[in-house]
């Protein structure tokens, strides 16, 4: 697998490096002895999937807060999304800044999100499905998040004004007013 560090650093998108004959194709999604090799979480406790019936289906900005910030290793299984994190890290020189990629079950990257992210995403096609791999497991009480369309960040979402939203998610505090995760 081909393990790619983002601009913002602890964040990675890993691509599966396939190996094809006659029969299709073999590749490793994850291996615990190369994560810990290049200092990632190699130990995941819990294993969600968001399944988004529409495009332009938009989740986040969400993070859990410590003592229960997650690591999230993220991968389209069905159709293609726009993904994004945002450094809400209190001590990071790059706090405010976000990076973006597209996964889909055609390119089978992976995003590798450190814990102190604010992470979302905007579904491309209809009947988008993400598998997420997270450590530690869910808390409740400990969800927090950051505006999606907050103009500090100017995050270029592919159809804001499509969005299909919840309203806990537009509801969701600007950077401005949030507090930074200490982690």
């Amino acid at each position: 697998m081909k393990i790619e560090e983002t601009p913002l650093a602890g964040a990675y998108v890993i691509t599966p490096e396939p190996v094809f004959d006659e029969r299709g194709a073999f590749a490793r999604l994850f291996c615990a002895d190369t994560f810990a090799a290049h200092g990632l979480a190699s130990s995941f406790e819990q294993v969600s999937v968001s399944v988004n019936a529409r495009a332009g289906t938009l989740r986040g900005l969400h993070l859990q807060r410590p003592p229960h910030a997650e690591v999230k290793l993220i991968r389209a299984t069905v159709g293609a999304v726009f993904d994004v994190i945002v450094d809400v890290r209190a001590a990071s020189p790059t706090f405010g800044q976000w990076h973006a990629v597209e996964l889909s079950a055609e390119n089978r990257r992976m995003f590798y999100v450190p814990a102190g992210f604010a992470h979302g995403f905007q579904s491309l096609r209809d009947a988008s499905e993400l598998v997420y791999h997270i450590t530690p497991p869910y808390a409740a009480g400990f969800q927090d998040g950051v505006c999606f369309d907050d103009p500090a960040l100017a995050i270029p979402w592919p159809d804001p004004a499509g969005a299909i939203l919840s309203d806990r998610d537009r509801l969701l505090p600007l950077l401005a007013d949030f507090e930074p995760v200490a982690v």
